[in-house]
């Protein structure tokens, strides 16, 4: 097949069993290397949808500038499309931007815009989304994407990763679990797999020092997992449990599935990977387990891959569950 652009080359991404790393035959671990999209990570999806969907509306023209915050690979993936299409596209990011994904953006032809002052959370998301306002009263045709708001965001795993996942499984899915951001991948995935596999269990990976969960604020330096803003298409009642990650456990969870699997992924694959080790022995029952990658390592060298950054982190503290209804790690699953 000879695709018509590099947009068309977007999935469908492999499964692969992470037997190495977690053989406990109980809970076998599988995962979907999204890291393996064109664009570098599983932003590529709902980045595609969102932007052929507004062009054929007309919410999007050949003359507009689109407008987003992004902590690195939907930034990435919409400055893809964007050049594809030959629109013009500003990027907001912050401080925690991965070295190589602000000369990515770059590369690529996006405007970055890098705001240093955080919000009264003590993260970034705040000041972002305040800058973005600003481009929009000050920039001419702005459109902002908002990936925080926009249902194409789960609709693109709804009926993109999903439909690839069950027409590649060999058997039933007992677990998902998925690091959470902006909540589309989970979202999106938890909905359309629920149909098939009714007794699924939803587990949310989020980050120490997010407040998605009702946790307390906290600095965070991996981007790509939690947020200092509860997105507004966060569905809590979707989600059965959440596993807290640091960021230096996440960073050995990243060193760690490079040493058993030889997947070289970025630092929220990490944190899935840490939230996993820390799920199985407390599993109440056997089960499946199904998760993404969702980028790549490359762009983390300078980040959970140097030696002297993770040095730099605080040592890891006891990850206190957030929510307050009962926990399915905590009892007998329905």
């Amino acid at each position: 097949m000879i695709h018509d652009s590099i947009l068309h080359c977007i999935g469908p991404t492999p499964l692969v069993r992470l037997a190495r790393l977690f053989p406990c035959p109980d809970h076998p671990v599988i995962a979907k290397l999204e890291l393996l999209n064109p664009g570098g990570s599983i932003k590529d999806r709902p980045a595609r949808l969102i932007v052929e969907r507004a062009l054929r509306s007309g919410a999007v023209s050949a003359g507009s500038h689109l407008v987003e915050s992004s902590s690195g690979n939907f930034g990435i993936a919409l400055a893809v499309a964007a050049r594809v299409h030959g629109l013009r596209f500003t990027c907001v990011v912050d401080p925690n931007l991965a070295p190589a994904n602000h000369l990515i953006l770059e590369r690529l032809g996006a405007h970055v815009e890098m705001v240093c002052q955080r919000d009264e959370r003590g993260g970034y998301l705040g000041t972002r989304i305040r800058r973005v306002q600003e481009l929009l009263e000050t920039v001419p045709d702005a459109v902002w994407i908002n990936q925080y708001a926009n249902p194409g965001n789960w609709r693109a795993h709804y009926y993109l990763t999903a439909r690839e996942i069950l027409a590649e499984l060999d058997g039933p899915v007992d677990f998902l679990v998925l690091g959470i951001s902006t909540s589309g991948t989970i979202l999106g995935l938890a909905r359309r797999l629920r149909t098939v596999f009714p007794r699924l269990r939803v587990i949310a990976v989020d980050a120490a020092g997010s407040v998605i969960f009702g946790g307390e604020p906290g600095p965070r330096r991996i981007p790509g997992i939690g947020a200092s803003a509860v997105p507004e298409l966060f569905s809590p009642e979707e989600i059965d449990d959440v596993v807290v990650v640091s960021d230096r456990e996440a960073a050995g969870g990243c060193r760690a599935l490079l040493a058993a699997e030889g997947i070289f992924a970025g630092g929220s694959s990490g944190a899935v990977v840490a939230a996993i080790g820390k799920l199985i022995p407390r599993l109440p029952r056997a089960g499946r387990i199904l998760t993404l990658l969702p980028d790549r390592g490359e762009r983390y060298l300078d980040l959970v891959y140097d030696d002297d950054w993770v040095a730099s982190l605080p040592e890891a503290t006891p990850a206190v569950e957030p929510t307050e209804r009962p926990l399915i790690l905590a009892g007998t699953a329905q």
